[in-house]
């Protein structure tokens, strides 16, 4: 097969008033030799002035191919505008070498408002597709292109939501085409020539994911575009659930700090956000919100979350310190609680967690506890289980996950997190993300020599998940470094992506 392959090309003429409006758009599938490559469309009009439209990445595509698409409208005054009519060829460059697709030298030619075509006797084609789930539409749209001279019977969409676990088969519809005239190639005699398409509507309702492949049946035979063997997805975005400390008003340059934990949360559409130290000035007890450090981060997102927030004690003897939840998606429920012995603002093993239940798009109901509990020796272990079983009281069937998020002032491999692994309650997501095999040995085996693996791992802020939970994590990384957005606390920053199982 080609590096490089026209799959398809449309020229759509529109006549106005004093102008005429030319669009031309190229898809095309491309060998995935290298990430670094360019890709291009080389074309004239009957006046024989080539031109250079620059392609661009469209999707992926199973037996490692690219989907690549490159587009163009013009508008001219109708007094002097073109014919209309093209010819072309592919090119794409990577490591010093071009590849054609220019039809064994003779280059492909598109007459004037011939619509779309299918190149290189194509039977079918996906078209217009997205990987992406749109929020809150409960149908996902599908257009098929198909050779007309084929005379499709019927068109079907197979498809499903649970990784084939149950498969919905969707008929499409058409308008038929007659006059759109197949231009890449010869007609086929005593048939319908150019192309149709067809469309369906698939009801995914709620859905995370979407898995579909299409067929149509002619003549005795079944033609299938299943995208190479690897078949066509769009899912929603991953959830983004960050945690950070924020070292409670003791940053210099605080308010720019603020503003780069906010642009964070914006440049990386961050969902959840779990924070500590969260500080307002103490003010006899009273507090204050104006100074509330997870209001004021709130207020500098480019569109303000819910926030959920309390506190604990008194912090640097002039803050009242606590934790906050914020969440783009709607907060349907939500608590404070002591989880320590002592409720005694005066005393900083006074430790109280609050907890958010939030319907997130595409996975479901979810728990999420921001925490900041004490040290081992300020009674970490009672702390942590009254914590699991408040929140085991509230991991209900309707709930998909729970997680609890924040710092839990253990070290990897200290007893604290010996207690964790021991309870076999909750799971480690950053180490699942990073380090699967150090985490299997830990989680799952429970390795008796497993301390040693985490012996240069000094984390004490985590993402601790239910093990009945629906969701598996996809990603970790570290954030506010010296790398990315800067140090803004004493405590780096975790974000992790999630996706259902």
């Amino acid at each position: 097969m080609p590096n490089i392959q026209l799959l398809s090309v449309e020229n759509l003429i529109t006549r106005k008033k004093g102008s005429v409006e030319q669009t031309l758009e190229f898809f095309m599938l491309v060998d995935n030799i290298n990430y670094d490559k360019q890709v291009e469309v080389v074309w004239a009009r009957e006046d024989g002035v080539w031109q250079i439209l620059t392609a661009h990445f469209y999707g992926k595509s199973g037996q490692n191919k690219e989907y690549w698409q490159a587009k163009i409208k013009q508008i001219f005054m109708a007094d002097n505008a073109p014919s209309g009519h093209i010819q072309f060829a592919l090119q794409f460059k990577t490591q010093g070498v071009t590849y054609w697709d220019n039809q064994q030298g003779l280059n492909y030619s598109s007459k004037a408002n011939s619509g779309l075509n299918l190149a290189n006797a194509l039977p079918l084609l996906n078209i217009d597709f997205s990987g992406t789930l749109a929020d809150k539409a409960p149908f996902f749209p599908v257009t098929i292109a198909v050779d007309a001279s084929l005379n499709a019977e019927q068109v079907f969409v197979h498809w499903t939501t649970d990784n084939w676990q149950h498969t919905t088969i969707t008929p499409c519809h058409t308008r038929k085409h007659a006059h759109n005239r197949n231009l890449l190639s010869p007609p086929k005699p005593n048939k319908r020539r150019g192309t149709e398409r067809w469309k369906a509507r698939l009801n995914i309702k709620d859905a995370f994911r979407l898995q579909y492949c299409i067929s149509f049946v002619a003549q005795g035979k079944t033609y299938w575009d299943n995208n190479l063997g690897q078949n066509y997805s769009a899912q929603h975005a991953p959830l983004k659930i960050m945690i950070l400390n924020l070292h409670c008003y003791q940053e210099d340059n605080q308010d720019h700090k603020f503003s780069q934990i906010a642009k964070a949360i914006n440049d990386l559409a961050v969902d959840i956000i779990c924070l500590q130290e969260v500080a307002e000035y103490w003010n006899n007890g009273e507090g204050d919100w104006h100074s509330n450090a997870a209001r004021i981060i709130n207020e500098r997102l480019t569109n303000p979350f819910h926030l959920h927030t309390d506190w604990s004690h008194l912090g640097f003897d002039q803050y009242r310190e606590g934790v906050a939840i914020l969440s783009r998606f709607p907060i349907v429920k939500h608590a404070a609680r002591y989880v320590s012995e002592s409720h005694d603002p005066y005393s900083i093993n006074s430790r109280k967690v609050v907890m958010a239940q939030i319907p997130v798009l595409g996975v479901g109901l979810i728990n999420v506890f921001s925490a900041h509990l004490s040290w081992w020796e300020g009674g970490f272990a009672d702390q942590f289980k009254q914590l699991g079983a408040w929140a085991a009281d509230n991991h209900t069937q309707k709930v998909k996950a729970t997680l609890l998020c924040g710092d839990f002032n253990i070290a990897a491999g200290s007893k604290g997190y010996d207690l964790v692994v021991n309870l076999n309650e909750y799971d480690d997501q950053f180490l699942a993300a990073n380090s699967q095999g150090v985490f299997d040995k830990i989680f799952k085996v429970n390795d008796p020599y497993w301390h040693d693996y985490l012996s240069d791992d000094y984390r004490i802020d985590y993402i601790f998940m239910d093990k009945a939970s629906k969701l598996r994590v996809t990603s970790g990384m570290v954030l506010f470094t010296d790398q990315d957005y800067g140090r803004v606390s004493d405590h780096c920053g975790y974000l992790m992506s999630f996706e259902p199982k």
